[in-house]
């Protein structure tokens, strides 16, 4: 028997106008997106915006159904529609941001697992890392340097 020790590191940043200029605007626009998100049946509002090599930026917001498993979350509605738009054009930022029509979000949303997994595809298909940040409502913002550090144990093309 071994044991495996996995760190994460993430970086805090106290509020959005600490992170770097660049970030802070797009945050903002996923603020701003996080407002057009569908979002009838949790009133959980998400937001996510893709910052891609090209200076392009990519939007997404989550689209809820009355079929649960038929919605989206935010950050695979920007990710799949940078991958249709700009499919050979590499991820290098990813801003998302979540706020509850019920109760205050004060601490980060990190992405869900689903997420987290779409993420990796287009990470290991770029073989660049994403550079993660996300908050709730207000407050701290987390950044993560890879998808690595939120999903460490990674599927991928290598395990079929």
């Amino acid at each position: 028997m071994k044991e495996i020790i996995i760190n994460t590191t993430i970086t805090v940043y106290n509020q959005i106008v600490d992170l770097p200029t660049d970030v802070q605007s797009l945050m903002s626009q996923a603020i701003a997106t996080r407002k057009n998100a569908y979002a009838p049946y949790s009133n959980f509002r998400v937001g996510a915006a893709l910052f891609l090599e090209n200076g392009q930026v990519v939007l997404g917001s989550n689209q809820e159904n009355a079929a649960y498993p038929s919605g989206l979350c935010a950050e695979r509605v920007a990710i799949f529609q940078a991958g249709t738009l700009y499919p050979n054009v590499k991820i290098l930022k990813l801003a998302i941001t979540a706020a509850s029509d019920t109760n205050p979000t004060v601490s980060p949303i990190p992405p869900c697992g689903a997420c987290r997994q779409s993420i990796a595809e287009y990470e290991f298909k770029q073989n660049t890392p994403i550079e993660i940040y996300f908050m709730g409502e207000s407050g701290e913002v987390y950044k993560s340097k890879s998808i690595t550090n939120l999903l460490p144990l990674s599927f991928d093309k290598t395990s079929l």
